[in-house]
């Protein structure tokens, strides 16, 4: 008499969007090899288990994630898997809707339901490893998801809808997993939020991101430390102060400002103003004179005239950003913009973004340019096309700049810091020699 043999389920977490969508995958998957699952993350593996980890911000993103479960749910008619679930943003914000048009989909799962998740897959929840995950970077940097949720209205912004209001995470409990990650050789701390300067107001009833840095910066085996997504309203200078007088702290800031003409702000409800942007911009440089400062812009918003773009473009020449990321306007249901007409052509639009691009590429080039004959520490991510690939204090993964050293004729192991005078600049890559 044959014996049945039960089959170990396998599971591929698929990620789509932002890092902080990563972190949240990172935290599933530790919890589900606690619970003694075979887990891999975005692995061509053969798994009978998938979870979409889905994103929800724009069109393009919104469309990804759909077409991603689709291509899972054909696969699942196909006798290709047992189980498909989604999760993220998407799932939070559209659930009912895809619920009725995917019913191949097992179950769906909103942004903040890991717990619930994890009952459906007949795993605990184990309190006890908040703080600890995994991690899917290369092991020498980890993003740290400082909080949860943002309480901002800008009136472009789905966030809110999906992601709920700001939960600040305690200090220790950051200093606690800025440890394991340290333990694990984290050496590139990357802080990310919704909205990096609001840390602390809930919990301590103050912002507190300085302290925060200053409790990570006494974290052994942490030498970078870097700040993502800052809001420019109401920015607490001490940031500045902080980062000026504490080593371990890049001299990079991210600090999305999204337009420069005041009408253009002011419908968008950034509070903020072209002329308050550009004196924080000011006060950076001069408290952090060899700052790196990135920021993203938002084209085509409704209304948005040939004359408030030039605006845009007049400010992006003058204050001469190091990096610049520029999205389209997506028209997003259930925010204040969406009462709008959508009125800006998509061509109009993407020859917007393309034009602003320009501006910028242009301006990129005449810095790295500036740095040709210059050493700068920096940090190697991988070995790719005959080339060490690092970065420097000024550049995060996969946005900026990078820096190419011949593997041909010099040696560097993944995950080292190493000196390195600069010999080439093109507009985006680096080209030096180890010293």
């Amino acid at each position: 008499m044959k014996t049945k043999t039960l089959r170990q389920d396998k599971v591929n977490v698929i990620t789509l969007g932002c890092s902080k969508n990563l972190v949240d995958s990172e935290n599933l998957i530790t919890q589900l090899k606690a619970n003694d699952f075979d887990v891999k993350h975005d692995s061509n593996d053969q798994a009978n288990i998938i979870i979409v980890n889905t994103c929800g911000f724009i069109d393009l993103a919104k469309e990804e994630s759909i077409n991603t479960i689709l291509q899972y749910a054909e696969i699942k008619k196909q006798g290709g898997i047992d189980k498909l679930y989604a999760t993220g943003c998407l799932s939070q914000r559209y659930r009912d809707d895809l619920e009725a048009e995917i019913p191949e989909v097992d179950a769906w799962f909103g942004t903040l339901e890991l717990p619930a998740l994890l009952k459906k897959l007949n795993a605990d929840y184990r309190h006890e490893l908040i703080g600890e995950r995994s991690i899917t970077t290369p092991q020498h940097y980890a993003y740290l998801k400082i909080s949860e949720g943002c309480n901002r209205t800008c009136s472009f912004c789905a966030i809110p809808l999906m992601r709920g209001k700001h939960i600040s995470k305690p200090v220790e409990q950051l200093v606690r997993e800025a440890q394991n990650l340290a333990r694990m050789g984290v050496k590139e701390l990357i802080l990310i939020a919704q909205e990096l300067t609001y840390y602390g107001l809930d919990l301590y009833k103050k912002r507190a991101l300085p302290e925060l840095l200053d409790a990570l910066c006494e974290v052994e085996g942490i030498e970078w430390i870097r700040l993502h997504y800052a809001y420019p309203s109401k920015f607490p200078m001490e940031i500045l102060d902080t980062m000026a007088k504490q080593p371990k702290i890049c001299n990079y800031l991210d600090i999305p400002l999204q337009h420069a003409s005041d009408t253009v702000l002011e419908r968008m409800k950034r509070q903020t103003t072209r002329q308050y942007q550009k004196k924080l911009i000011e006060n950076a440089r001069n408290t952090v004179p060899d700052i790196a400062i990135r920021t993203t812009f938002l084209v085509g918003f409704p209304g948005e005239t040939e004359e408030e773009f030039e605006d845009l473009c007049d400010f992006v020449r003058e204050m001469r950003f190091d990096r610049v990321g520029v999205f389209q306007y997506s028209h997003e249901e259930d925010t204040s913009a969406y009462l709008m007409e959508d009125d800006v052509p998509a061509e109009v639009k993407a020859e917007r973004a393309n034009r602003l691009m320009e501006i910028q590429q242009e301006i990129s080039f005449e810095h790295n340019q500036q740095k040709n004959g210059k050493v700068f520490k920096v940090l190697f991510d991988r070995k790719e096309g005959g080339y060490f690939i690092g970065r420097t204090e000024f550049d995060s993964p996969e946005v900026d700049n990078e820096v190419l050293v011949d593997a041909a004729t010099q040696f560097i192991r993944i995950g080292d810091f190493a000196n390195v005078r600069i010999t080439d600049a093109e507009e985006y890559d680096l080209y030096g020699i180890i010293v």
